[in-house]
């Protein structure tokens, strides 16, 4: 799901990521950035107007970061590894290349570690990751 929105509020934003959502852009954006969004999405991958990122990463920057322990002992080795990459926002392609993987794999591994993390999309699996320091 993407949110296109001309509200920059920060309680907007969160219960939009809450809510699922892969991106939010305010309607101010360009169309071409717009129509970019709209198929990355797609890819999976995640998109936050510049306008309220840092709103975005603040906010995950000032949660208390939890052990990654908590997060290290739900998924195996690999499954961390695609997820530290979903964090970065690459793609399952992207993944795939980096981890010398199919991009089936990958998904196979998305999958399970949604399924794990009682997550509905990679939005929230790399908000999860930044909280446990998978992110950096």
């Amino acid at each position: 799901m993407l949110v296109l929105t001309t509200y920059d509020d920060d309680e907007w934003l969160f219960d939009a990521i809450r809510a699922g959502a892969a991106g939010y852009l305010l309607k101010d954006t360009p169309r071409a950035e717009v129509i970019t969004a709209v198929r990355g999405t797609v890819e999976g991958k995640a998109f936050v107007d510049p306008a309220v990122a840092s709103k975005l990463l603040g906010h995950v920057a000032g949660q208390q970061t939890q052990p990654a322990t908590q997060i290290t002992d739900k998924l195996t080795g690999r499954e961390v590894d695609v997820l530290r990459l979903i964090a970065h926002g690459f793609s399952n392609a992207d993944i795939a290349v980096r981890l010398h993987l199919s991009e089936g794999t990958v998904r196979n591994h998305v999958s399970a570690l949604l399924a794990k993390l009682d997550v509905t999309d990679r939005t929230q699996a790399a908000v999860i990751a930044m909280q446990h320091g998978l992110g950096q």
